[in-house]
């Protein structure tokens, strides 16, 4: 089944072979099938086992009417088989679609409904919430599930042939759409091409000097995260081991175990899962000396943790990783030998990412002067699925728009000052106040709401909500906002704090004062805490 050439479909017709990520996988199938490949808490498997494996996947896929430019949602708990199903969905010709495991009934649906999906890999726990997303995407079709159910991805594997059929996918393809939130308050997804991820991972291989000494990685980010999906296609080049992290609640002595019996060479973690591994009391004691390079991202770091890592870590070359999901994902590092020169800094603009500092009108500000960061290279997104207008707005003057506002100093290092968008990064995870407040205003107590991050000690900043009540008699109180929200936002996105005020803070144009309420409502009530 060939789609059509519309924007947001696919980018037409096919006149070349490209190459995919389970490309990867089939040659290193070839030349070393018995060489291990992917591993969880529960399976250790190679490349051959992969590779047969995602054949058998992909021809189950396509026996279903999955064909070029089809969108599959993939839902899931982090495990080698998610890893199977993403790279069996692009074996396919098809495009993946990665969904948060976090997000309700309502948020699962409008990732369906708007990609378009016509199939579902989730895990069996995730297939009532799928069953209940369906009246948003009347369209979905089958639904195969990792670990029992009507329908087991076991079974689908067994009976499905191992015969490979090449699909005809060009390097320009839409290989992912990876929803990230914006302040339109409805996700948006970020179309990434087969280019996009594989100039990616070569850029990476070539700034940080990556070998095929560096023969395991391990990622604390989730696999529908752009960090953990993005992170583990350089080890896929190298012909490396990738070893999954389990999901759920971070446990950091059972991490440093992990890292310290795999003989993990490389790995990524947010600073909050840092600074909890570096709190264990007997990490002094434990053989960590395979750890070549460590990488943090995704969220803020303070100094003092980062002189921590490097103190703790003294083998390891400590990595800065920053960027967005709409840039496969990173833009800058902070190499290892500038981590203590330039500690604080998010380093110099990777190989193939090109780089201006502008101000609102996309004139270049001079060094040491703050302005927007904004991007240029192969490794940008293609598009914004099927929003011509968010699209064209984020390309504004031929320049990606990352909404980050930076400086750059006499070396050529940039430091970022503020967020230009309205976000929250908590624990890792992007929470974009305009979703919240839309979820929130549909509350019969609010007349009026903002949401601003502030200050948590583990999860770096949370979501406090700023409210004024439709009654002042009877305001909302932080019980009834939390059992609201329960049903409309991911348990991440729901705010911690609540603050009842008579009236918001505005400007002459009516725009909310949100550096005001941060300073105003620094305290609030707490709700509960978020489960990141």
């Amino acid at each position: 089944m060939t789609s059509g050439t519309t924007t947001g479909t696919t980018t037409g017709r096919v006149t070349g072979r490209g190459m995919t990520l389970s490309d990867l996988v089939a040659r290193h199938a070839r030349t070393g099938p018995d060489r291990p490949a992917f591993a969880d808490s529960r399976v250790h498997r190679t490349y051959g086992e992969i590779d047969e494996r995602v054949t058998r996947l992909a021809n189950a896929l396509s026996a279903c009417g999955v064909g070029h430019g089809e969108r599959v949602a993939v839902l899931g708990l982090n495990s080698v088989e998610l890893v199977e199903a993403y790279l069996a969905v692009l074996r396919a010709g098809a495009i993946c679609v990665p969904i948060n495991f976090r997000l309700v009934a309502d948020e699962i649906g409008y990732a369906l409904s708007d990609s378009g999906a016509m199939a579902v890999i989730c895990d069996e726990s995730f297939g009532p919430p799928v069953d209940a997303a369906r009246e948003h995407a009347p369209g979905l079709g089958p639904v195969i599930t990792i670990g029992g159910g009507p329908n087991p991805l076991e079974t689908v594997v067994a009976e499905a042939s191992d015969v490979y059929t090449e699909a005809a996918v060009a390097d320009e393809d839409a290989a992912f759409i990876m929803y990230t939130s914006g302040t339109t308050g409805r996700p948006k997804g970020a179309v990434l091409t087969h280019r996009n991820l594989l100039l990616h991972a070569f850029s990476q291989i070539a700034h940080l000097g990556i070998t095929a000494d560096d023969k395991c990685w391990l990622s604390g980010a989730p696999l529908f995260h752009i960090a953990g999906l993005a992170g583990m296609i350089p080890g896929l080049i190298t012909g490396g081991r990738t070893i999954i992290a389990t999901s759920g609640g971070f446990d950091p002595a059972g991490t440093l175990a992990l890292l310290e019996r795999e003989r993990v060479t490389s790995c990524f973690f947010v600073p909050a899962q840092w600074a909890a591994m570096c709190a264990v009391p007997d990490i002094g004691d434990r053989d960590l000396s395979s750890l070549r390079r460590i990488s943090w991202g995704a969220a803020p770091a303070s100094t003092s943790l980062l002189r921590t890592m490097i103190d703790t870590f003294p083998q390891a070359s400590v990595v800065t990783a920053f960027g967005q999901t709409e840039c496969s994902p990173v833009t800058c590092t902070l190499r290892g030998e500038d981590s203590i020169r330039k500690i604080g800094s998010i380093g110099t603009p990777m190989i193939n990412v090109e780089v201006r500092v502008v101000d609102d009108d996309m004139n270049d500000v001079a060094p040491g002067e703050v302005g927007e960061i904004v991007y240029r290279g192969p490794t940008v997104m293609r598009e914004y699925w099927n929003k011509p207008a968010e699209t064209a707005e984020a390309f504004r003057g031929g320049w990606f728009h990352s909404g980050d506002l930076v400086r750059e100093d006499p070396e050529g290092y940039y430091y970022v000052v503020d967020r230009k968008k309205d976000m929250i990064i908590s624990g890792g995870e992007n929470i974009y106040c305009a979703e919240v407040e839309n979820a929130l205003a549909g509350h019969p107590k609010v007349a009026d709401v903002a949401v601003v991050g502030v200050p948590h000690p583990r999860w770096g900043e949370t979501p406090l909500a700023v409210v004024v009540a439709a009654d002042p008699a009877d305001p909302p109180t932080a019980e009834e906002i939390e059992a609201f929200c329960r049903e409309k936002l991911a348990a991440y996105k729901r705010p911690t704090q609540i603050s009842v005020v008579d009236e918001l803070p505005r400007n002459p144009s009516g725009k909310v004062l949100k550096t005001r309420l941060r300073e105003e409502n620094a305290a609030g009530t707490l709700v509960s805490e978020p489960a990141v």
